[in-house]
């Protein structure tokens, strides 16, 4: 498990949002046959900041019986249980909660926690996404340990540049330890697969990316730089090198960055994110014809992902075939109904195509959608 003593005091904080603490006394009395629940709650919070774990947990167990409907104690029965790895009894003190708390969010994280730990990860994740969703950060320790693991399982899904701007987050607040790097180091590679799940002879080169990205995460330029240019130098054939130092000088060199996204075509043949960056920096420097081939192919090797459909389009505006850039933006809205940019770039090719109350819905879409004004 990653930070545990963050996530012992986050178990503290997330029962503000329960019922008030029961306070604790310094030393437990011995429990009677025929306890109240009073005596045992109190022996119970003793125990556990004594740090008597398996004390404590049998005394949450007995108060619960007395009580099933105490929350405070589910919660506390429930981080006790994760903390020494009993995963399945965990989750099921949190499912208490939450068949009161709903959206309690702390309950929701520790669930998608206890559920990764059982090695379901499409389920950890949903649960994961929905504690972000329910404002997990208002609790900072608890919501590090959730980023960490969201990244991680975002990368494992293949959702890589979700995962990056998780992981992101992670350098941000400072974590930038062997496991963030572990994990930078995976989703810059573009590695299907968990940390723990990479083949030892691939662990130098991933431990080389990480450092790369958590440079480039906390805007360490000419650290970020050395340490991409070395990996290319030392793995100058494995995949998504060439595309992570094309990302890096995008902005500065656009063209030395052009350059690197052909390079890693010649590495990965299928690479669809190179094509993409090629197809949007050609367009953005008035380049439409030589975008399209890049467009074009990455919808045919990519004809379920929402991005080349929407790249298409938008090369179809510069070529001014305004007719083509609806239909493969229509189609991007249709995959990714949720994107924001795809519904403003459907907007402006409406209004082009003189759709003007089409163009409005799309507007209006995309504002409800959280993207403002926009500016292109």
């Amino acid at each position: 498990m990653i930070f545990p003593v963050a996530l012992t005091r986050a178990a503290t904080v997330m029962t503000l949002a329960l019922l008030s603490v029961t306070p604790a006394v310094a030393q437990p009395r011995p429990t009677p046959a025929r306890a109240t629940f009073a005596q045992l709650s109190r022996e119970a919070a003793a125990a556990r900041d004594a740090g008597r774990a398996d004390e404590a947990i049998a005394l949450y167990r007995r108060a619960l019986a007395v009580r099933p409907t105490w929350d405070e104690g589910q919660w506390y029965l429930g981080t006790l249980l994760y903390e020494q790895a009993r995963w399945s009894e965990a989750r099921a003190a949190f499912a208490q909660v939450l068949r009161v708390h709903a959206e309690h969010a702390g309950a929701v994280a520790m669930t998608g926690l206890c559920t990764f730990q059982l090695g379901d990860h499409d389920r950890a994740l949903r649960s994961l996404l929905k504690a972000r969703a329910l404002h997990i950060q208002n609790t900072p320790e608890l919501a590090t340990v959730v980023r960490y693991h969201t990244g991680i399982l975002l990368t494992r899904f293949g959702e890589y540049e979700a995962a990056n701007q998780v992981l992101v987050e992670l350098a941000a607040e400072g974590q930038d330890g062997p496991q963030t790097v572990e994990a930078f180091g995976v989703n810059l590679l573009r590695m299907p697969m968990l940390p723990s799940e990479v083949p030892a002879e691939a662990r130098p080169r991933v431990q080389l990316a990480g450092e790369a990205g958590v440079a480039m995460a906390t805007r360490q330029v000419a650290r970020a730089t050395a340490l991409v240019e070395r990996l290319a130098a030392e793995y100058p054939t494995t995949p998504n090198v060439h595309y992570v130092w094309g990302v890096l000088l995008l902005a500065e060199a656009p063209s030395r960055a052009l350059d690197l996204f052909r390079k890693e075509l010649e590495v990965s043949p299928q690479h669809v994110p190179a094509r993409l960056q090629l197809a949007y920096e050609l367009v953005k420097q008035g380049d439409a014809a030589g975008a399209r081939p890049y467009a074009e192919e990455a919808a045919r090797i990519a004809p379920r992902d929402f991005s080349p459909h929407l790249a298409l389009g938008q090369v179809h505006l510069g070529l001014g075939d305004t007719a083509a850039a609806v239909r493969e933006i229509e189609q991007a809205t249709q995959l990714a109904p949720g994107s924001a940019q795809a519904h403003y770039l459907l907007s402006v090719a409406y209004a082009r195509a003189g759709r003007a109350a089409d163009a409005e819905r799309a507007r209006q879409a995309f504002t409800r959608l959280g993207g403002g004004t926009a500016n292109r």
